[in-house]
């Protein structure tokens, strides 16, 4: 369970210097991941689209680990996501649930309110 820990902490890491590679390097190949207020996705290339519309405009990303606990091989966290966007910040919790397998994130699901980050999310330009 220390390693599945570990593992979901470095995940994190990558979100928080903002390196998407990184980030899908932590994952499976046949990846399943669901943001729940959202249709969910399988396999790398699906999951690299469902990030870039995150991560391309941030200016800077910060996740806050509020609480992480393992059991078998899931890992269940409480979070605070930030993101920058220019000088506006969003900030949301999150529930996160991370299956592992062979050492890399086999399912990946979140639980935000999806209303409260797109209040907070700036105009698009016109």
């Amino acid at each position: 369970m220390e390693a599945n820990l570990a593992l979901v902490h470095g995940f994190v890491d990558a979100w928080n210097r903002m390196d998407l590679e990184g980030i899908l390097g932590f994952l499976a190949p046949d990846i399943f991941y669901h943001n729940m207020p959202m249709e969910p996705m399988t396999g790398i290339e699906q999951v690299r689209a469902g990030l870039l519309p995150f991560l391309a405009p941030a200016t800077k990303c910060e996740w806050e680990m509020v609480r992480i606990a393992a059991v078998g091989d899931s890992v269940l966290t409480e979070r605070v996501d930030r993101f920058w966007y220019g000088e506006r910040k969003i900030e949301i919790p999150v529930m996160g649930t991370f299956d592992i397998r062979d050492g890399k994130i086999a399912a990946w699901r979140d639980y935000f309110d999806l209303a409260q980050f797109l209040r907070q999310m700036p105009a698009p330009p016109t």
